[in-house]
């Protein structure tokens, strides 16, 4: 046991929610705070450019749409993620799960028969589906050849990102596109419905919400969520306690991958009506689900929270582009630094500070 000051440190097996939340705020603050390091970069007080943001998003009730905008892939990339985290698969392939469900979901509707009344349910299906195949392949590379999934996952995100832009470039560049690198438009039965005035595709938006609510309950009753949740918190106990690793992993992954699918299917059927660049399709949402996965702490629920919070870094990005003149990438920065932070205050979880200005007989001030 040490001591810091007037504190004695203690190491915890456990920590508590309200110790959890205050290191994941102090992660985010101290984000923030270096962050302002940018800002005097470009020669823009800090304070003044925080105070621009606040006005442009949080003060600034036209900007609730977009926030939540932002937040939908966001939401439902990070739910999968929170799946694949609680079973220990460090899954960094949101981002090509996403683009492989966006590619799905615009073949099936361009390129299939479907009646115009099942079109739309048929390319929530096909994207998932591609989604889940993205993931399935690092998730048997694993388990039957020990490759570290974060390479494979990252990997499988450029190749993702370049079959995207070989099919627009090439096969199913559409036949209006003239010189620009896009498909056809979708037909009107393949496209997503919006809340009015917004941009905001409600159906992707609520299924978000019911996924985080469905997995928060399959965690919390399911066998398989149970299975899932002794995997990931002690691997040598599961195996003693019967849980086969291969298929329970492999499970979760699927959803996890599945779920990041789906969120590309509300960018293609919901804002753009088409497959484009990858960097238009995806803002970097599949990277930034990340953040929302880690700031959710494993909580499906939590991850509605952050989510929202994340879209709202997106959002600033127009308004530091647009009344700071600064570059709209800048946000990539910022979500660097969040989850630069929030894994360097990691080890901080394992430990607690309890006031105790006496010192106890035996104990050191060696802080």
């Amino acid at each position: 046991m040490k001591r810091l000051g007037p504190f004695r440190v203690e190491r915890v097996l456990v920590p508590s929610g309200a110790w959890v939340l205050t290191v994941s705020l102090g992660a985010v603050a101290a984000a923030l705070v270096a962050a302002g390091m940018i800002f005097w970069a470009f020669g823009i007080n800090p304070i003044r450019a925080y105070a621009i943001i606040f006005a442009g998003t949080l003060a600034d009730r036209r900007a609730a749409p977009d926030i939540l905008r932002q937040a939908t892939p966001l939401l439902l990339a990070g739910v999968g993620l929170v799946l694949a985290f609680r079973a220990q698969f460090w899954n960094i392939g949101a981002e090509g799960q996403l683009l492989a469900g966006a590619v799905a979901a615009t073949g099936v509707a361009l390129f299939t028969p479907i009646p115009a009344p099942l079109l739309l349910p048929a390319m929530f299906v096909a994207g998932f589906l591609g989604g889940a195949v993205w993931g399935f392949i690092p998730a048997l590379l694993r388990l039957k050849l020990e490759v570290n999934e974060v390479v494979s996952t990252l990997m499988m995100n450029y190749i993702a990102l370049f079959s995207v832009e070989w099919l627009i470039h090439g096969p199913w560049k559409g036949k209006t596109a003239f010189g620009f690198a896009y498909t056809d438009a979708f037909p009107e039965a393949a496209r997503l419905a919006l809340i009015p005035g917004t941009r905001v595709h409600w159906p992707t938006l609520a299924l978000g919400i019911a996924l985080s609510g469905a997995l928060a309950f399959f965690l919390g009753r399911a066998r398989l969520g149970f299975e899932i949740r002794v995997l990931g918190e002690n691997p040598t106990a599961a195996r003693y306690a019967g849980i086969d690793p291969v298929r329970t992993v492999l499970l979760a992954m699927v959803f996890s991958a599945g779920a990041a699918g789906l969120a590309g299917v509300g960018e293609v059927a919901g804002i753009h009506h088409k497959l484009l660049s990858p960097g238009q399709v995806s803002l970097g949402y599949g990277y930034a689900a990340i953040i929302v996965a880690w700031l959710a702490r494993g909580n499906p629920l939590a991850a509605i929270i952050t989510a929202l919070f994340l879209g709202l870094i997106f959002s600033s990005g127009d308004v530091m582009k647009v009344m700071l003149q600064m570059p709209f990438r800048v946000t990539d920065v910022f979500n660097g630094l969040i989850l630069f932070f929030l894994i360097g205050s990691e080890r901080l979880l394992n430990y607690r500070l309890r006031w105790e200005p006496g010192r106890r007989p035996g104990e050191t001030a060696d802080a």
